[in-house]
């Protein structure tokens, strides 16, 4: 056992004092310059691939903003419809009271009433529609 033990002894104590060598300034002014460029291209790197993720969340949050909006101008369009239909049968309960000219008068004027909220309420949701 001695007999291998001493060669494993000397080799690890040359290859330890050879790792504390010190390098010529000429050495060490290379090595710096490629740590500095390869530091600055990982830091480069890095920088583009935050870019990118960052565009990338943001055009989520765009399309999730338009998609809001879209639904809002949906769900106001809904609302204006049902407020039109509740005028209109309101509109039309009332001109039950009227004799048959005026009654025919007013019905006309619901029904015409009607048409135009209804437009009014298209016209409104297709402008607050966005597109992508």
């Amino acid at each position: 056992m001695r007999e291998y033990l001493m060669p494993i002894l000397v080799v690890a104590a040359l290859a330890l004092a050879g790792c504390n060598k010190s390098k010529s300034p000429e050495d060490v002014s290379k090595d710096v310059a490629k740590a500095e460029q390869k530091a600055n291209n990982e830091v480069a790197k890095s920088e583009e691939r935050a870019q990118s993720a960052l565009d990338k969340s943001y055009e989520k949050i765009n399309n999730q903003e338009i998609k809001f909006n879209n639904d809002a101008a949906h769900q106001t369009y809904k609302v204006a419809i049902a407020k039109a239909d509740g005028n209109r049968k309101v509109a039309l309960a009332t001109c039950e009271s009227q004799s048959s000219a005026a009654q025919k008068a007013c019905k006309d004027q619901a029904e015409a009433d009607y048409k135009t909220a209804r437009a009014d309420a298209r016209v409104s949701a297709e402008a607050a529609v966005q597109q992508k």
